[in-house]
């Protein structure tokens, strides 16, 4: 392969599997700034349900860019939740510093459950 292909295929795989990653995490990061914020529902826990589905998405596409990038060789479900923790982290700690919002354990446990059921949806939509 030529070096140029290689730069052709590492372009190629930044943009179709990292860039959205990513813009999801900077769209995390984004909603996790915004002061004030409440859930748009209202039951017990939406907050927790909502972190949860936020960050199976983060999880869904840390998994894809995982897989394309290295394939069998890595684990994409331990590189998702590894990626996924620290932005769930980071999130947290934002948001201790946001006004109206507050840090929790327990979000970032959600955020974490959010990421780890990643690997379970992808293997519940397989096409094998």
């Amino acid at each position: 392969m030529s070096l140029r292909t290689a730069d052709r295929n590492l372009s190629s795989l930044l943009l179709r599997y990292w860039v959205p990653a990513a813009a999801y995490t900077a769209l995390v990061l984004f909603i996790g700034s915004r002061p004030n914020l409440r859930p748009p529902v209202s039951f017990v826990q939406a907050d927790k349900v909502l972190h949860a589905l936020e960050y199976l998405g983060l999880g869904l596409l840390l998994m894809r860019a995982a897989r394309a990038s290295w394939g069998a060789r890595v684990s994409a479900a331990w590189v998702a939740l590894c990626f996924g923790i620290i932005v769930g982290t980071c999130d947290e700690l934002q948001q201790a510093h946001v006004p109206g919002r507050s840090s929790s354990g327990f979000d970032l446990l959600a955020d974490t459950i959010g990421v780890a059921l990643a690997p379970l949806v992808m293997r519940a939509f397989a096409r094998d």
